[in-house]
C-alpha cells in the first residue's frame, strides 16, 4: 500500500515572474510500488485533452494542456477536480493561493502587482456544472480502484528571492534542486508507515543528487542505486517506511508528476495575468509577455521608464538567471 509522489515546475527557464515548484501525494491499495495511476484510474482520466469529456478529463505534462491564448480550462478541469479530492475549493484569487501555497502570502503581499489584486471568479474558463460532474466520476473510479489523493502543495519562488538564492549558491540549478527536495521532505514527513515513491523530472543535465538528499533527509543513509543521463535513482529508511526517489527525464510522463506540472503552470499564469495587468494598465499600447528571455527584455525596456517614477527595483522584477 505504497504512497506515490510526484513533483514537477514551471518558470524555471524566464526572467520575469516566478519559479512555481509542486507536488502531489498519493495513496494505493495493494502490495506493489509499480502502480500505473493512468491504467488504475483509466475510466476517468486521459492524457490528450480531445479525449477529454462530460466524464473524463485530462491528466498530462502541462504543455499538452496548455497553449498561449487558448484559455485555462483543461487545467482548471483537472486542478480543480483534485484540489475538491482533498476538500479544497478555491473560488476566488485569495482562496487559489491559499489552497495551494499558503507560505508565499507574504512574498506575494509585498508586490504590487499581486497586493489588492482581483481576478474574477473562479474557475476562469472552466465550467461549475462540468467540475461538478468531473467530481462525482473521479470520486467513484478511485474508491472502486483503491486510490486517494492525499494531498497537493506548491511553492512560489519570486524574483527577488529566486535572485537572492542564485547569488547564495552561484548555481541556478541546485537552487532548483534543494527546493524541489525542501518541498518533498515537507510532504514526506507527516505520512505514515509505507512504501514511498517518488518521481522528479531531471534538474538542470543534473545526474548526482546524493549530497543533495543527504542534506534534505539527513536521518538516514542514502544509497545510491544508479545515476545516469536518463534516471538517478536512490533509496533510504527502514523497510516499513522505505523511500524510493527517482530523478528521470521526462519525469512529468508519470501521473504524479503530471498534476505536479498542472498546479505549477496554473499558479504561474495566473502570478504572470496580475504582473501583466499591472503594467498594461499604466502604459497604453503595452504589448502583455509570458516572461522568457527574449520577449522579456523587450518588455522590460518598455516599461523602464514608469518602473522608475514608481521606484521598482530591479531585483522585485528582474531574474538575473
Amino acid at each position: 500500500m505504497p504512497y506515490l509522489i510526484g513533483t514537477d515546475e514551471a518558470g524555471y527557464g524566464p526572467n520575469l515572474g516566478p519559479l512555481l515548484i509542486s507536488t502531489t501525494v498519493w495513496w494505493v491499495d495493494g502490495s506493489s510500488d509499480d502502480i500505473d495511476l493512468y491504467e488504475r484510474l483509466a475510466e476517468v482520466i486521459v492524457t490528450k485533452p480531445r479525449d477529454a469529456g462530460a466524464e473524463r478529463l485530462a491528466m498530462a505534462d502541462s504543455k499538452v494542456l496548455y497553449k498561449p491564448g487558448k484559455g485555462l480550462r483543461h487545467l482548471e478541469r483537472g486542478l480543480f477536480t483534485a484540489l475538491a479530492l482533498v476538500d479544497r475549493q478555491p473560488r476566488d484569487w485569495y482562496s487559489i493561493w491559499a489552497a495551494l501555497d499558503p507560505q508565499s502570502e507574504d512574498d506575494r503581499r509585498i508586490l504590487p502587482w499581486h497586493d489588492g489584486y482581483v481576478e474574477q471568479q473562479f474557475p476562469i474558463d472552466a465550467k461549475e456544472s462540468e467540475l461538478e460532474s468531473l467530481e462525482v466520476a473521479m470520486r467513484k473510479t478511485m474508491e472502486a480502484a483503491g486510490v486517494h489523493l492525499v494531498n497537493m502543495r506548491c511553492r512560489a519562488v519570486f524574483p527577488e528571492r529566486f535572485n537572492s538564492l542564485c547569488d547564495q549558491s552561484d548555481n541556478k540549478g541546485a537552487v532548483l534542486s534543494n527546493l524541489t527536495l525542501d518541498l518533498l521532505a515537507g510532504a514526506v514527513e507527516p505520512l505514515g508507515y509505507d512504501k514511498i515513491k517518488i518521481i522528479c523530472d531531471k534538474h538542470g543535465g543534473r545526474n548526482k543528487y546524493e549530497p543533495l538528499l543527504v542534506e534534505h533527509f539527513p536521518e538516514r543513509p542514502i544509497e545510491v542505486r544508479e545515476e545516469g543521463r536518463y534516471l538517478s535513482r536512490y533509496e533510504f529508511g527502514p523497510a516499513n517506511r522505505r523511500v524510493e526517489i527517482s530523478f528521470q527525464a521526462k519525469g512529468e510522463s508519470w501521473m504524479p508528476a503530471a498534476l505536479a506540472s498542472m498546479a505549477s503552470k496554473y499558479l504561474r499564469e495566473l502570478a504572470m495575468r496580475a504582473f501583466n495587468d499591472f503594467w498594461c494598465s499604466r502604459i497604453e499600447g503595452l504589448k502583455p509577455t509570458a516572461g522568457y528571455p527574449v520577449d522579456a527584455k523587450r518588455f522590460k525596456a518598455e516599461i523602464a521608464e514608469v518602473q522608475g517614477e514608481l521606484g521598482i527595483d530591479d531585483r522585485v522584477i528582474w531574474r538575473n538567471r
